[in-house]
């Protein structure tokens, strides 16, 4: 069985990392997705982040903070999920958008909350320093 390949936007406020509930999912994730056909990293992660949280992201500001491979959540085709986690700086006023219906920032306490592939980001998240 084969990874979910995704792209995920790791965006921290005030020590706490952003994260998404989608319509029908009983965790959090990342925001981001899977690429379409064609699609580099940055034109799907920017194309999923305007789809999901109404935002613009910054090209210029795009980096890479490493990728994660975790045991899927909900996703009954795939075993794992291979995702790779950038940050960015953005433009826009976050609002749900699409396929989510809330959006929170949690904490390293709150890591219950999240998917598996969103605790690996967040745990990725602290070793960069990003997080309190």
């Amino acid at each position: 069985m084969e990874d979910l390949d995704v792209v995920a936007w790791i965006q921290v406020s005030d020590g706490r990392m952003l994260a998404v509930r989608s319509r029908g999912r009983d965790l959090l994730y990342l925001p981001g997705g899977k690429r379409e056909p064609g699609e580099d990293d940055w034109a799907a992660l920017s194309r999923e982040v305007r789809e999901e949280l109404d935002l613009e992201l910054d090209r210029t500001s795009f980096q890479e903070l490493g990728v994660i491979r975790a045991p899927a959540h909900d996703q009954p085709a795939y075993a794992h999920v291979r995702m790779a986690c950038f940050t960015a700086s953005y433009r826009g006023a976050i609002a749900p958008a699409g396929e989510v219906d809330e959006y929170v920032y949690v904490g390293r306490g709150e890591r219950h909350l999240l998917a598996p592939a969103a605790q690996a980001a967040l745990d990725l998240a602290q070793r960069h320093g990003l997080l309190s």
